[in-house]
């Protein structure tokens, strides 16, 4: 396991050095579609997705799907460090998307491998493995995994490795972000002329702070509802004859986003436009053997307040991977070499339990 780990921290600091950023991960596929290779897979290359699997499959068992994301988002400021420099301490691995998903893709890669030499030596786990590494996850592109999925073969459940300290989510909420819109009519601030269209926008954002959705989830709670943005105005003397408002929402399972969507609507005068309806939440099904192995594990399951490729699956799956999603997306990006082994040992116990 040492050796393997040691595989593991490797091939991550060369999937640092090359940027990877969403919808510009040619480098980083092309090296991770030669080093799979190189290890015995079958690799099929979509786009810049990479769908890898043994040399056969036993059709008399199910396959499981291991997916994460090789793109990262772009640096954001307060590095201390050059973030394409990985480093060479030996407890550590630093660097942009180490630990969102670089310790996902490096431990799901290596586990997939370690279990592809012990299928071709005739040993292996009960289920068919198939590794989906997925690009453009970072902003929900359409050159990602929903691409993939077309030309992959249909899985019967799925691991989605994110930055979970190895615990197990058995659901996440989805993402809904409306654009709200609110129409006055322009005048003199002087002569207290025009409708205001701010004034508008504050009244609606108050009854959307204050309204309550009536069905809540056994498994996430309530709906979570947000005002981020307002902007309105050009100049001091006009009153405002546009306001326009951000609305972030998490939706659970008891909502379809285009249900909450027209729920809120009602509620207020301005136009509430969706910018995607399709970031929908997930959960794992009950009595799913996905949810048999995490109690066989002692794996500690939780629900997850982000979003990651799972809201595309319409399999049942999980989510799980080694790091800690608060440092996702902030300066100084590192994962623990301790937390890559037990990504792969974590990965191997739940796989084999299944």
């Amino acid at each position: 396991m040492d050796a393997i780990t040691q595989q593991a921290v490797d091939l991550l600091r060369r999937m640092i050095s090359l940027t990877s950023f969403s919808g510009e991960e040619s480098h980083r596929c092309d090296m991770l579609q030669e080093y799979l290779a190189a290890g015995g897979a079958v690799v099929k290359r979509v786009g810049n997705n990479l769908i890898a699997s043994a040399p056969s499959f036993d059709h008399g068992l199910p396959l499981l799907m291991l997916n994460s994301h090789i793109d990262t988002v772009k640096p954001v400021k307060g590095y201390t460090f050059d973030p394409f420099d990985p480093g060479s301490d030996s407890g550590v691995v630093r660097g942009l998307g180490s630990n969102d998903a670089g310790a996902s893709v490096a431990t799901m890669t290596e586990t997939f491998l370690m279990f592809l030499r012990d299928k071709l030596q005739g040993n292996g786990p009960r289920c068919n493995l198939m590794l989906l590494l997925s690009a453009e996850e970072e902003n929900s592109g359409a050159g990602g995994i929903s691409l993939a999925l077309q030309e992959a073969p249909r899985a019967d459940m799925a691991i989605v490795g994110e930055p979970t300290g190895m615990r197990a989510a058995v659901a996440e909420r989805g993402l809904l972000v409306l654009d709200g819109v609110a129409h006055g009519v322009g005048g003199h601030a002087a002569r207290d002329e025009g409708v205001n269209a701010l004034y508008i926008a504050l009244e609606d954002i108050a009854r959307l702070r204050d309204f309550r959705f009536s069905k809540t989830s056994p498994l996430m709670g309530s709906v979570r509802l947000t005002v981020t943005q307002i902007e309105a105005g050009t100049q001091h003397n006009v009153v405002p004859d546009t306001c326009r408002f951000v609305v972030d929402i998490r939706p659970t399972d008891m909502y379809t986003n285009s249900e909450i969507a027209g729920l809120l609507q009602k509620e207020v005068k301005s136009a509430l436009v969706p910018r995607n309806l399709k970031n929908r939440s997930s959960a794992t099904p009950m009595g799913h053997p996905l949810l048999d192995a995490i109690e066989k594990t002692g794996v500690e399951s939780y629900v997850s307040p982000t979003t990651s490729d799972w809201m595309r699956l319409d399999i049942p799956a999980i989510k799980m991977g080694p790091g800690d999603s608060a440092r996702s997306h902030a300066p100084d990006e590192y994962v623990l070499v301790r937390e890559l082994s037990d990504g792969i040992i974590g990965y191997t116990n739940f796989i084999n339990s299944l």
